[in-house]
């Protein structure tokens, strides 16, 4: 069989990837010191390669994080932010998520607890989890909106699917009775089940300010705090928050792709 029907034919059935690599097999001066299997063997690695990315790219758009270059391997380690090396590590593995575990990130303002949520977010996309981020205020207004169109529900069911759930800037503002049993449900129905990493400004303690009704806050905090990896972030001796820091590593690293793509 000619090698242009083999291509096409790869290509009719969306193995694209397959088809690549077979037509660089046939420009290839030595390639029959390959056997079929070798072959073969090369372009199912390419196209699973390939889906495997476009897999991932399709998990981490999905998400919707804020910082969409956050990763690990940039994790600001000075001592004075308060960040385990060794935890991290751990965590970077997301064996918690396997366990259903989860992370409660505290700290003050620019400290850098949305860009380290959104960091490990991005790397359990990587890992083949399926991950969603959600700051608490938007949220909440997007929950009142969809029970007034009759489907909070639905809305809901998006919130406890996900392998992981991210819930940034908890406690900014107080919830009313309604919107407490709200979370409460989701919380409710991911534990033991899913993970969650919550980011809040304030420590646990302190939670029971931002919500009205003592016996919700204590089922609230019973199935977040007493199941989850606790990072308190310090603000660390800089001129600079770590909002700024990590934003400009964003930008850098936003600007090394371009630099990549048109070299």
């Amino acid at each position: 069989m000619l090698s242009h029907p083999v291509h096409e034919k790869l290509k009719s059935l969306r193995l694209y990837s397959m088809a690549d690599a077979y037509e660089e097999q046939q420009e290839t001066p030595d390639i029959s010191k390959f056997t079929f299997d070798d072959r073969l063997g090369m372009m199912l690695d390419r196209e699973v390669v390939a889906r495997d990315n476009r897999l991932m790219t399709r998990r981490i758009k999905q998400a919707g994080f804020k910082h969409k270059s956050a990763c690990v391997e940039d994790i600001d380690y000075r001592s004075d932010r308060g960040i385990d090396r060794s935890l991290m590590m751990s965590l970077s593995s997301c064996r918690w998520i396997h366990d259903h575990l989860g992370i409660l990130i505290t700290g003050a303002t620019g400290a850098g607890k949305t860009w380290l949520s959104c960091a490990l977010g991005h790397k359990a996309c990587m890992r083949g989890y399926s991950v969603l981020y959600k700051r608490m205020s938007p949220l909440l207004r997007e929950l009142e909106v969809a029970r007034e169109l009759g489907e909070l529900e639905k809305d809901l069911n998006k919130l406890t699917k996900p392998d992981l759930l991210i819930l940034d800037d908890w406690g900014l503002e107080k919830l009313l009775s309604k919107q407490s049993l709200l979370i409460l449900e989701i919380i409710e129905a991911r534990h033991g089940s899913r993970s969650t990493i919550v980011s809040s400004q304030l420590p646990p303690d302190k939670w029971y300010e931002t919500v009205r009704d003592p016996t919700i806050a204590d089922a609230i905090l019973d199935r977040i705090v007493h199941s989850s990896y606790k990072i308190e972030l310090g603000s660390g001796d800089m001129k600079e928050s770590m909002r700024k820091v990590y934003s400009d590593l964003g930008e850098d690293g936003n600007k090394k792709q371009e630099e990549d793509k048109s070299n």
